[in-house]
């Protein structure tokens, strides 16, 4: 069990500098979105980095959901400046763009070489990265402390990450004040991964389970539930179901702002060790097969799903498929989010509670709504099958037949 170092609290980020300095840095690259660069974020961050002496460059070519190329473009960037440190400074797509960037730059090779199969040619990096210090403002993917780059491959109408112990960033931190200029349904995107990933990571396939791999170095980064991991997911779910109603409902709430942003790492520590199953792998295509939904609240010319979208809309029809695995632990999740004791749980309990809070906050209501239908489901079942490092911790089979019976499940996830 490893887990990034976090710093939070209001304000907190005015330390940036002071971090750098401490692991080493004399000369960072700023990896940030150019919605991040209107909002003033970048600037207040830099201040705090030159002011402590740690001279800095910006990046602000990251896309949102972002794209082999726009990974390559900050890989170039980053290569040319000859940085000694990175700073990743936005939503999960800033700091896994930065993860990417800091390892091409360290250890150059093609970026296919380095995603995990069966997409790519899974490559363990020689040796350690430069320090990363991981600035999130947004409350979802938990990037800041996970080991996991995800990028979009459009030629495959795919989505691939780079998975790997090098890539978790040095040091977190965590500040809610630069989430107040989060729009509503980013709020709702990004807290809806929160939730997902605590399911996931506290009902996965128990670590112990698992063979031990030959070499240590071969061990994955998700590895399956673990008395550790359950404690962090547990958390998350609590908070989960307790804050985010009220942080999508006030974006002036500090308070609630901050529970989300640290259920976020607290998540991304847990999935990070434990990792993700049935719900993440099936976002993957659904985000990467049709470009015909734009989510709202997010920049950019091309309709994409936000990520919480695309990952939250299959988990009602996942976990009531995996219930019987272990309806205990099913159960434990479903009181968790409710905040209350749930002891006559069954396989629809879980669902109906994650279906509740998607309709509170304003998700999208099925795959229908984001432009598929029944006659996508085989390609999104072959999508889906790709994502075996995650499947693998599935806690109960998951096949073709399965994965289809599930898309088709989650079509529409309510009506009305």
């Amino acid at each position: 069990m490893e887990a990034t170092p976090v710093k939070y609290g209001p304000g907190a980020a005015e330390e940036a500098g002071w971090e750098l300095r401490r692991l080493g840095v004399t000369r960072a690259l700023i990896v940030t979105d150019p919605g991040i660069m209107a909002a003033g974020i970048v600037e207040r961050v830099r201040g705090a980095i030159e002011g402590a002496g740690v001279a800095c460059e910006v990046f602000d070519g990251v896309a949102v959901e972002p794209t082999l190329e726009a990974v390559e473009a900050a890989a170039a960037f980053a290569s040319d400046g000859r940085f000694d440190g990175f700073v990743g400074l936005g939503g999960g797509s800033s700091l896994d763009t930065a993860k990417a960037a800091d390892l091409l730059a360290t250890h150059p090779a093609p970026v296919l070489d380095y995603i995990y199969p069966p997409v790519g040619g899974g490559r363990t990096p020689p040796g350690p990265l430069k320090p990363l210090l991981a600035v999130p403002t947004t409350s979802g993917t938990g990037s800041e402390a996970t080991t996991v780059s995800v990028l979009e491959l459009p030629e495959q109408r795919a989505k691939a990450a780079i998975s790997n112990p090098y890539l978790r960033p040095s040091q977190a931190i965590v500040d809610p004040l630069l989430s107040l200029s989060m729009p509503r349904q980013v709020t709702a995107a990004c807290g809806l991964d929160v939730v997902c990933h605590a399911v996931e990571s506290f009902t996965a396939r128990s670590f112990d389970t698992r063979p031990a791999p030959e070499d240590p170095s071969k061990r994955p980064s998700y590895q399956g539930a673990n008395p550790v991991s359950d404690l962090w997911a547990a958390k998350a779910l609590a908070d989960g179901g307790a804050y985010l109603r009220q942080a999508v409902a006030d974006g002036d709430d500090v308070d609630a702002r901050g529970r989300m942003m640290l259920a976020a790492s607290i998540a991304g520590i847990g999935f990070g060790s434990a990792g993700t199953h049935i719900p993440h792998a099936c976002a993957y295509p659904i985000a990467g097969l049709k470009h015909t939904y734009a989510s709202p609240g997010y920049p950019g010319d091309r309709p994409m799903v936000a990520h919480g979208f695309a990952v939250i809309v299959t988990a009602p029809a996942a976990f009531r498929a995996t219930f019987a695995s272990d309806p205990e632990k099913h159960r434990r999740a479903a009181e968790l989010i409710a905040g209350e004791p749930v002891p006559e749980a069954d396989e629809e309990t879980l669902p109906r509670l994650l279906t509740d809070l998607m309709r509170d906050v304003g998700a999208p209501r099925g795959l229908r709504e984001l432009g598929y239908d029944d006659g996508d489901v085989d390609d999104l079942v072959t999508g889906a099958l790709k994502q075996q490092r995650m499947l693998s911790i599935a806690p109960a089979e998951v096949g073709p037949d399965q994965l289809a019976e599930i898309f088709s499940s989650s079509m529409e996830n309510w009506t009305g």
